[in-house]
């Protein structure tokens, strides 16, 4: 008796798979995107805190004051585009923050919140350093 292996699958077990592919991906695709609020508040900061950093930057180099102002959940360094923020983030505190030619700036703290998260963006007035911290 001389049989012939065949290697491969069956259209059964090609199938089986397939659905098997297709429940994973639905329950998958049902949960909808993976984000937490606390990520979200601290993404916001930190771009919050970059877009700071450049407005002093931007002071220094182009000798004259630049401001950065909010307004809900939008910011905008004069000049640029206003950029927003997730519609679950808050933005609350000073309303505008001013740099100096000499780097220094008027200073404030900018809360952004997400549910139960807070983050603080503290600018100094004297030095115009900004830096984040998270609150409790």
């Amino acid at each position: 008796m001389n049989r012939q292996h065949q290697h491969g699958f069956s259209l059964l077990e090609m199938i089986v798979v397939l659905v098997i592919l297709g429940l994973a991906m639905g329950l998958v695709l049902a949960r909808g995107p993976l984000h937490s609020p606390r990520l979200d508040a601290q993404v916001a900061a930190r771009d919050l805190a970059s877009a700071l950093r450049v407005a002093r930057g931007r002071a220094i180099a182009e000798d004259r004051p630049v401001a950065v102002a909010l307004a809900g959940r939008v910011y905008q360094i004069e000049g640029s585009a206003a950029r927003s923020v997730p519609s679950d983030v808050t933005l609350t505190g000073n309303e505008a923050i001013r740099f100096a030619p000499d780097g220094s700036s008027s200073g404030g703290v900018i809360v952004v919140q997400a549910a139960a998260s807070r983050v603080a963006v503290l600018v100094d007035w004297l030095t115009g350093r900004v830096h984040t911290q998270e609150q409790p």
